[in-house]
């Protein structure tokens, strides 16, 4: 299948190296985790071990030194092989982008090269139950006690909690005046408990409401200075974005590439199905859409990797990207008829995963606010 979007060498290379793996596995590998109740831990092994998880990161820290454009490819190429893996947002785009431009040189010794190869992951612990997407409405809070910090309080779906070994999580400080601050909690610490929250997601990346009753965590677990952590979160904001963008564009090209191999296949009169216009125009725009949302992906990647301003790009991109992913999904399970929704075409155990790319992890509401006061200079509505 032809597409807009034109591979580098490099690109291509990576591209052809995750494809490669992800096509050992498949979805249907995917699918039997994620309704088991089990984890992919083979996969993100052999992701870590080609070096294609920590693609972006810093070559000093064990990561590949390129940017966020290469792990954008990783990330899409895998939704393309129906794999699409919440925890390739989180812990190396989000949490691997904040650590890599905020943490001390210690911390990044100690996390970035795990994050890197995938032997050690991390969750990002951001939204609460009563802050929705008012970040800056946080009330977890992190108290000073001698040279550490005490942290109580609650966040609210946190994705592949239980896969991580620690939490980038964001607190208010009271040791800075109304200021928030990033701490690295080790999910296993005393007064840190996890609970599931059940969901109609069909993902191997469970959901996870966290409380943590005074966990006591020192001075190392702080991302550069204490107050500053509304800052720094910006720092993996835009990663998440456009990673969020590449998974969803990954879905919707492979519900177009299913359903149009299905349409050439499928005979029920005369000639396949593909052939009637009813089934081949729905599908062609879908594609449209697909290709769009990908040209709009990698202009985001390309902005961050060069400095530049990302945010309004990164938003488009999003938003763009879950939109076309859903409409493709949901064509390609029209194509396929009462077929589409058996487990056996993998397709309609990824709409609720797919639907959840429009609410999360930036609501279509909140990007349509960014883009309405920022692009258009409109006043602002909250």
């Amino acid at each position: 299948m032809t597409g807009l979007i034109a591979d580098t060498s490099d690109h291509r290379l990576i591209r052809q190296s995750t494809a490669a793996i992800a096509d050992r596995y498949g979805h249907g590998y995917y699918a039997e985790r994620a309704r088991e109740g089990g984890h992919i831990a083979e996969l993100w092994g052999e992701l870590g071990q080609a070096g294609l998880l920590g693609v972006h990161l810093p070559a000093e820290y064990g990561g590949g030194g390129a940017g966020l454009a290469e792990l954008t490819v990783v990330t899409e190429e895998l939704a393309a092989h129906g794999l699409p893996l919440l925890i390739a947002v989180i812990s190396p785009a989000i949490c691997g982008s904040i650590l890599a431009a905020h943490a001390s040189d210690a911390m990044k010794a100690s996390w970035l090269p795990g994050l890197a190869d995938g032997t050690r992951r991390m969750a990002f612990a951001l939204t609460e139950p009563d802050a929705g997407s008012n970040s800056r409405n946080v009330s977890t809070t992190a108290r000073r006690a001698g040279p550490g910090w005490v942290i109580s309080g609650g966040k609210y779906y946190i994705s592949a909690a239980d896969e991580c070994e620690a939490l980038l999580l964001v607190a208010r400080d009271d040791s800075v005046a109304g200021g928030l601050s990033l701490f690295v909690v080790p999910t296993g610490a005393p007064g840190l408990t996890l609970t599931p929250i059940p969901t109609a997601l069909v993902s191997p990346d469970r959901q996870f409401t966290v409380f943590l009753d005074d966990v006591a965590v020192g001075e190392d677990a702080l991302i550069g200075m204490a107050g500053q952590g509304f800052r720094q979160v910006f720092a993996g904001l835009n990663p998440e974005r456009i990673l969020a963008a590449a998974l969803c564009n990954g879905v919707g090209r492979y519900a177009v590439a299913k359903a149009a191999e299905y349409a050439r296949q499928r005979k029920v009169w005369s000639e396949p199905i593909g052939a009637h216009q009813g089934i081949a125009h729905p599908l062609a725009q879908a594609h449209v859409g697909v290709e769009l949302a990908r040209l709009a992906t990698e202009r985001a990647a390309e902005l961050f990797d060069a400095g530049q301003d990302a945010a309004e790009a990164a938003n488009i991109a999003k938003l763009a990207a879950a939109d076309a992913a859903l409409a493709a999904l949901d064509q390609a399970i029209q194509t396929h008829g009462g077929n589409g929704l058996a487990l056996e075409y993998g397709l309609a155990d990824l709409w609720f995963v797919t639907r959840l790319m429009r609410t999360a992890p930036v609501s279509r509401e909140m990007v349509l606010n960014y883009l309405a006061t920022h692009s258009l200079g409109l006043p602002p509505s909250y």
